[in-house]
């Protein structure tokens, strides 16, 4: 039988290479291509090799109850899981480190345990004594959470299958060791097959499994991506630390909507729900100011209004600075682009600014207008009025593009003071609003009217 070769596995992007290097060619990323031994054989190979069993197959009209859901009581938390915790469920957490998630699933386990569920809580980082001291800060010692420090997986898996408990956090997942893969904790081997063996447990046994995931410097969960398609649900918390705010956004999610989030406030007695976060991102707003420009947005299935601010000043440098913070920087790029091709607004010599108040990060391409006014407000220093909201996609013509669920928006607007809007010329909106709303084509007729340029 021939010897098989080795695989050389890249850990940010899972794709595999014939020999080692150190960039990788799909992804580009550097010094992440590892060897993984291969499988000894594989399913029915070899003369004579035992066959598996036949599977049981269904038709596409079988009536499947919707699954039994475990509500913690902390209503943010249960909005992005979909509604609650569902049994059998893997929920992989990622954010960036110190950003609280440890605060969080220790509330959230102890909100579940007084629930009723047999909650453990088995830490890879921290002592047993750091996670009570934790605990007792947060006023959640009374809490009925079993608490464990272990990093070996074979130990961890004998524990969960003695006490069959309803819901187990792993903190942290790269922690995680299995002595049947001979590689150092935190490899790509390892993370697999620690990821893969809690899985198991959690669809065999019917336990809820939350992992802990650390995040690279570009944001994404460390390790290879396979371990986000073997999970159900992949939230991510973030935050700026200098912030008080925290958003915990689900981007996966096989039981409930995807690119939902809750928002979360970092206080000294842990983190505390934020149950209208619109008021709480426009609560520092002052005075109308030239640069400021209220965008009514949609995350997930909630209405979210931010503040988007801009700066524009004079460079002394060849190539002017563009800074963005909160908003997709290409996007901008391109939104300078047209107010320059378009509408004859030139943004060259001047350097840049462009953040979203309160920490948040939007992504929706509904912001292009409401980034567009901040720049016009702040490069013309005129200032946009106070009641105004805008939202709309711009096209690379210079075209406004209307945008889903405009209706809803607009009501969290008025719910909130705000009295006129400005939106693409194809909206639709199905009764009154409440608002006096503006219908604009292009983005030369907006820059006409709020700014007399174009």
């Amino acid at each position: 039988m021939a010897k098989s070769s080795p695989i050389f596995r890249c850990s940010e992007c899972g794709a595999s290479h014939a020999k080692w290097s150190g960039r990788c060619d799909a992804c580009g990323a550097w010094n992440s291509i590892h060897e993984e031994s291969p499988l000894s054989a594989t399913p029915g190979s070899g003369l004579g090799a035992a066959k598996g069993k036949v599977i049981a197959l269904s038709a596409l009209d079988t009536r499947e109850t919707p699954p039994p859901r475990a509500r913690s009581g902390m209503a943010e938390l249960d909005r992005v899981l979909g509604g609650g915790l569902v049994p059998a469920s893997a929920v992989l957490v990622g954010g960036d480190p110190g950003i609280g998630k440890s605060t969080l699933l220790l509330q959230a386990t102890a909100s579940f345990a007084r629930a009723g569920l047999k909650a453990f809580y088995i830490s890879g980082e921290e002592a047993a004594s750091q996670v009570r001291m934790r605990a007792q800060r947060l006023g959640l010692a009374d809490a009925p959470v079993k608490l464990g420090a272990e990093t070996n997986l074979r130990d961890i898996l004998t524990t969960l299958e003695t006490e069959r408990p309803d819901l187990v956090i792993i903190d942290s997942i790269q922690t995680m060791w299995s002595d049947s893969v001979d590689s150092a904790p935190g490899s790509v081997s390892q993370l697999r097959a620690a990821a893969h063996e809690l899985v198991t447990f959690a669809k065999r046994r019917g336990t809820a499994v939350v992992l802990v995931g650390h995040v690279t410097k570009e944001g994404q969960i460390a390790g290879p991506r396979v371990i986000e398609h073997m999970v159900d649900t992949v939230l991510y918390f973030e935050g700026e630390r200098g912030h008080q705010f925290r958003i915990l956004r689900a981007v996966k999610n096989r039981f409930g909507p995807a690119s939902e989030i809750g928002v979360f406030e970092m206080t000294g007695s842990g983190l505390a729900e934020v149950a209208n976060p619109s008021a709480l991102f426009l609560s520092e707003r002052g005075q109308p100011a030239p640069g400021s420009a209220v965008f009514a947005g949609i995350e997930g299935t909630r209405p979210v209004l931010t503040e988007i601010q801009a700066l524009v000043a004079p460079s002394s440098l060849a190539s002017p600075r563009r800074t963005v913070v909160g908003l997709d920087a290409g996007r901008i790029s391109t939104i300078l682009a047209v107010l320059e091709s378009r509408c004859g607004i030139p943004f060259a010599g001047l350097d840049v600014f462009l953040n979203v108040a309160g920490g948040m990060k939007v992504v929706e391409p509904a912001a292009d207008l409401a980034a567009a006014a901040a720049l016009l407000s702040a490069r013309e220093d005129a200032a946009l009025p106070a009641d105004m909201v805008v939202f709309g996609e711009i096209s690379l013509s210079g075209a406004l593009r209307p945008v889903g669920q405009a209706e809803n928006r607009l009501k969290e607007a008025a719910k909130l003071g705000f009295s006129q809007a400005v939106a693409p010329s194809g909206t639709k909106i199905d009764g009154e609003s409440g608002m006096a709303l503006r219908r604009l084509g292009d983005l030369v007729t907006f820059t006409g009217e709020m700014f007399g340029a174009g």
